[in-house]
């Protein structure tokens, strides 16, 4: 297929160009700075590359032109963004999947393919849920927001006829992870993590290598117009970080549990400090609020129709902290 992909300098996106460019497809994408060390990447491997950006109808139209293929991966995944952040967050995540989709389907592309999340369907009131579940909940960071906003966009194209496949990962581990819980596993490994942690909710994990695996065969092999979770399965968060503690790397021991509450006042305190001084976006109210919520999802569906095999999330992070220990190392 000759595939036109936004995002593909992202976390996701790069895993996934990676995958389809062995499979022999032919693959455009659209970038920000051509020159950038990250898209150099992706042209020595053969991707051809369109300067552009998903809030640009021109850009987007001028590369899709000649594509039978929309792959829309790209969004900006944070906690604690400051009021330009959110503002751009919105833009990038609502507004660049109206504007995507919307000049795919003007183009006539016969197969699209969005990247969504499972955040997009709120929190699960205590049992695993699959496709069919619907929003119950009110969204607890601006990045849910965001991409609830832009799922139901989705949504709705697809009720409309267009010939749109939804992806919804959940949380997806793997090494180099920018999000908040991927610099703690790193600040785990070595031996940096303070024992003081918070959370009582659950979350579900994919692997990065193993939602790509479920991608790629939905690309090559799905039905038009349905949408797939990708997922390991959930942990809970304590549970997660005993799983870590099993392995070599920061405290053996958790010594203390903040209250939901005090984890709010925490990290919003600990987000004014690191914006303050221009630090890494490590703690915010976002993340303490997130790591509260219920987020139970199950994969059967993609496991069972193309056989992709999904790693419990116990696995997950033991590999994940394995490959952050070997890069570290290296």
């Amino acid at each position: 297929m000759r595939i036109f992909i936004t995002g593909a300098t992202g976390f996701i996106g790069r895993a996934l160009v990676n995958a389809l460019s062995i499979l022999d497809h032919q693959i455009t994408a659209l970038v920000r700075d051509p020159e950038s060390p990250a898209a150099q990447a992706l042209a020595h491997s053969g991707v051809r590359l369109v300067k552009g950006d998903v809030t640009d109808l021109t850009s987007l139209r001028a590369g899709m032109a000649g594509c039978d293929t929309l792959v829309h991966c790209a969004a900006i995944y944070q906690f604690g963004a400051g009021w330009l952040g959110r503002r751009r967050m919105s833009a990038v995540n609502i507004t660049g999947t109206a504007n995507t989709l919307g000049i795919a389907r003007e183009l006539g592309l016969p197969r699209l393919y969005y990247v969504s999340t499972a955040f997009a369907y709120g929190e699960t009131d205590g049992e695993t849920r699959d496709e069919t579940w619907q929003r119950r909940s009110k969204p607890k960071s601006h990045y849910e927001a965001t991409k609830t906003k832009a799922h139901e966009l989705a949504m709705a194209m697809q009720q409309e006829g267009a010939p749109l496949t939804v992806f919804c990962p959940v949380a997806v581990a793997g090494p180099g992870d920018h999000s908040s819980l991927g610099q703690f596993a790193r600040l785990y490994v070595r031996g940096r993590m303070p024992p003081v942690s918070f959370g009582d909710g659950t979350v579900s994990f994919v692997h990065l290598d193993d939602l790509v695996a479920g991608m790629t065969h939905c690309i090559d092999r799905g039905r038009v117009g349905e949408t797939y979770l990708l997922s390991g399965g959930p942990l809970g968060i304590r549970d997660l970080f005993a799983t870590w503690q099993t392995m070599p790397g920061g405290a053996e021991v958790t010594l203390l549990w903040l209250p939901r509450w005090l984890a709010v006042v925490f990290c919003k305190a600990a987000e004014l400090f690191e914006r303050l001084f221009g630090l890494p976006m490590l703690f915010s109210a976002d993340l303490a609020r997130s790591a509260f919520m219920d987020m139970r999802f199950t994969g059967a569906k993609v496991a069972e129709e193309f056989g992709v095999k999904f790693r419990g999330p116990r696995q997950v992070w033991r590999d994940v902290l394995n490959s952050e220990r070997r890069r570290w190392l290296a």
